[in-house]
């Protein structure tokens, strides 16, 4: 192997380990992740469209947190805030597509 083909090999390996470490979730990535998910599930309440998956993600969330699982609790507030942004969705698209639907 020719030392260039060494030095990018090197290269490719500090890069991907460097990646890897990147991507592992701070405790500030969970508080963030987890307070989006909260006012996203706040806003689906005001439109009294709360899912219970979304409760039960956040708890999962907040447990893996608690336990320093951050990149568990990242994932978990991620899809509690998806879902709560589903509901919001829901709400809002069926509050008049309803009278679509109505037999005349």
């Amino acid at each position: 192997m020719s030392a260039a083909m060494t030095r990018a090999f090197a290269a490719s390996l500090l890069l991907l380990a460097s990646a890897g470490a990147a991507l592992a979730a701070s405790e500030a990535d969970y508080k963030a992740a987890y307070a989006a998910a909260e006012t996203a599930n706040k806003e689906a309440g005001s439109l009294r469209n709360q899912w219970t998956t979304t409760a039960a993600t956040l708890a999962a969330a907040k447990k893996a947190g608690d336990a320093g699982d951050f990149d568990t609790a990242v994932a978990q507030a991620r899809e509690a805030e998806a879902l709560a942004r589903a509901s919001i969705f829901q709400a809002t698209s069926e509050k008049e597509r309803w009278k679509d639907l109505e037999v005349r």
